[in-house]
């Protein structure tokens, strides 16, 4: 097979907060990440991920360990690995990932087949359980990492690995007779078929891709079937019903997100990248039903998505729920990742925008600021004592945890980070579309021609954007940038004159056309008020609260800053605030301050109850509020989003 390396757009990211935290990835997330991976964390659930591939290779004793899904771990570490070294070369990285990548070919089955759960643990059982055990799901998470250290390096020996297990997949599954007609419980293998196809050109695994997305919830239903071959007589234990892996109907008549979170939103994504490489617009129209429900009626102000701690799912439309939300932060990643194959199928607004809320709030809470200790769940309010008490399970805890049992979530979101620059542009054809703001340096191609781009800014902190545009001759493109829908007025100057840009809008982005020459400067302007949120009243969680929003960055109250028993605090509604950036403060962020009233606890003493008095009882108090992304940073407590308003 001939495989040729796809041109790739180096970015060299220069903002103060994503450099930051690339450094982080780099220097501690992903050595320490590796040394979990090793079992040489103190005091964490082992992950013996490295040591079930030497033993699946014939080069160690024991018994495979972990979840069925450990595989997943190593591959998504590979792959934070890869894109870190796609603007930061690393001897060291990549010699331990050539090592890597050599076990994993020693591991591999004659037939291409590699999972150290079946061949060490049940070797006779492979393909009898897609429902529950992860095989499809582990292959795609191997090889989008075997995609991306390609890509960064060049190297081919971990895409051929991938190559023939995906193959040997292909030949498993399919509409032909003889194939079986299954599907992933847990879907991954569509997305990472895409973008195997778009390196090799191979149209069969664009193909498998489709297959696995038409074949989902056509009756009989798969599992059934398999099921009753392995004589499980069980009732599924999500209430008997397969919504938890969108298996209930077939995806384009699907219109309400139901079930795993991160399932679905992996699912959306592969449906959205269908939909843009075979013009599919039944796929397209089903996904847009979806994401209309997902951030209309299903998505938390932070980008989190999957408010039910059951499953791990979403449970019902406006039900947003803030100190019981299960949130996964591997979930707000998802969206993520669906909000830019949704860009690739229009240029949109509403897209770039929950793509930036999540980016800012939802996915970076699930890692502190060191890198060294992360969230599974993203709670939007926190009483630490009844968290403890009301959930047994481990990563529930109001504290982050150094590792996990399950560790989908801290190698996810090192590879999201790592990967942050490939969220900023998309382009077709002499269109450049500019998503979001960060400072960085760059090169793109348009028409043959190099265009040099770079940005500076202090964003989110700041909406102060200059983006210098550079061709290596006069050529006439379009720039296209998003005005974010948070924004009330923007101020739009190309080579320091402004620009008229409302009849230039589309969709939310302004269409800049014209000749562009060496060092022409485009200036953005978006004022960064401190807004009071509300939420829809059929939220009924949050009816007469506000939650504080500057820019795309959504802010908390802590009990270290504001005493306990936050959820007793009232901000009037025309009590001023105040936002100033503290550069000494959590790495650096802008906070806000105000007065705010508390109802006192002392008047009380021992009564649970009692009748209104004409008298209220209050306290003024001065408030501090801090970025989401923030909390648990310093001495665990309380923590809320949404603030009682006094009118």
């Amino acid at each position: 097979m001939k495989i040729e390396q796809k041109g790739k757009q180096m970015i060299r990211i220069t903002d103060p907060f994503w450099k930051k935290r690339l450094e982080v990835i780099r220097d501690h997330v992903i050595p320490y990440q590796w040394e979990a991976l090793n079992d040489q964390i103190p005091d964490t659930d082992p992950s013996h991920a490295i040591e079930n591939f030497r033993i699946a290779a014939g080069e160690a004793e024991g018994e495979f360990f972990g979840m069925v899904f450990q595989d997943s771990d190593v591959a998504k570490w590979i792959e934070a690995v890869a894109f870190s070294l796609e603007t930061e070369p690393n001897e060291q990285f990549e010699q331990i990932i050539d090592e890597v990548v050599a076990l994993l070919g020693r591991a591999q089955d004659e037939s291409g087949y590699l999972n150290t759960y079946y061949q060490v643990k049940e070797p006779t059982k492979r393909w009898t359980n897609l429902r529950d055990n992860h095989e499809l799901y582990c292959a795609g998470h191997l090889v989008e990492a075997a995609v991306a250290y390609y890509k960064a390096t060049g190297k081919k020996q971990f895409l051929n690995i991938m190559c023939k297990y995906t193959d040997y997949i292909n030949s498993v599954f399919g509409p032909e007779e003889y194939k079986r007609k299954g599907y992933p419980g847990h879907q991954e293998i569509e997305l990472a078929l895409v973008k195997l196809y778009e390196v090799t050109g191979n149209e069969r695994y664009l193909n498998l891709s489709k297959y696995f997305i038409d074949e989902r919830g056509k009756q009989p239903n798969y599992f059934d079937i398999e099921k009753k071959e392995r004589n499980d007589t069980k009732p599924f234990w999500f209430n008997n019903d397969y919504a938890y892996h969108q298996a209930h109907l077939p995806v384009r008549e699907q219109k309400e997100a139901v079930g795993h979170a991160v399932r679905a939103v992996y699912m959306y994504s592969a449906m959205a990248d269908l939909a843009e490489k075979t013009k599919d617009e039944s796929l397209k129209r089903a996904c847009e039903a979806l994401w209309e429900n997902v951030t209309q009626k299903q998505m938390y102000i932070t980008a989190g998505i999957g408010s039910m701690v059951f499953g791990e799912a979403f449970s019902f439309d406006y039900d947003l729920p803030n100190d019981l939300s299960y949130t996964e932060t591997c979930a707000s990643i998802g969206l993520v990742f669906w909000a830019k194959r949704m860009l690739n199928l229009e240029v949109n607004r509403k897209y770039a925008d929950v793509m930036e809320t999540a980016l800012y709030n939802g996915t970076i809470s699930g890692m502190d600021l060191d890198g060294k200790k992360f969230f599974y769940v993203n709670p939007l309010e926190v009483q630490p004592e009844a968290s403890y008490k009301r959930n047994d399970k481990k990563h529930i805890k109001p504290v982050r945890q150094k590792w996990f049992g399950c560790a989908c979530c801290p190698p996810n979101i090192a590879r999201l980070i790592a990967s942050i620059g490939h969220y900023i542009y998309s382009q077709k054809g002499k269109e450049l579309y500019v998503h979001l703001y960060m400072g960085h340096d760059t090169t793109v191609e348009i028409e043959g021609q190099s265009v040099g781009v770079s940005q500076k800014t202090n964003y989110p902190w700041d909406g102060n954007i200059t983006l210098n545009v550079s061709p290596h001759s006069q050529q006439e493109f379009t720039l296209a940038l998003r005005i974010p829908g948070w924004t009330k007025s923007a101020i739009v100057k190309i080579n320091g004159e402004m620009v008229d840009y409302q009849p230039l809008m589309k969709n939310g982005y302004v269409y800049l056309n014209r000749v562009w020459s060496e060092h022409d400067e485009v200036e953005l302007s978006f004022p960064m008020v401190i807004e009071r949120i509300q939420a829809n009243p059929l939220v009924r969680n949050n009816n007469g609260k506000v939650a504080l929003k500057r820019g795309p960055v959504v802010y908390c109250l802590e009990e270290i800053d504001n005493g306990r028993n936050l959820s007793s605090i009232f901000l009037p509604r025309n009590q001023e605030l105040k936002a100033a950036f503290k550069d000494d403060f959590l790495d650096g962020v802008v906070v806000i301050t105000g007065k705010a009233e508390k109802i006192q606890e002392k008047n009380w003493e021992n009564q649970l109850y009692r009748p209104v008095e004409e008298q209220a009882h209050e306290n003024s108090i001065n408030i501090k509020a801090i970025p989401y992304f923030a909390w648990c940073n310093r001495e665990p407590g309380e923590m809320l989003v949404w603030i009682n308003e006094k009118r």
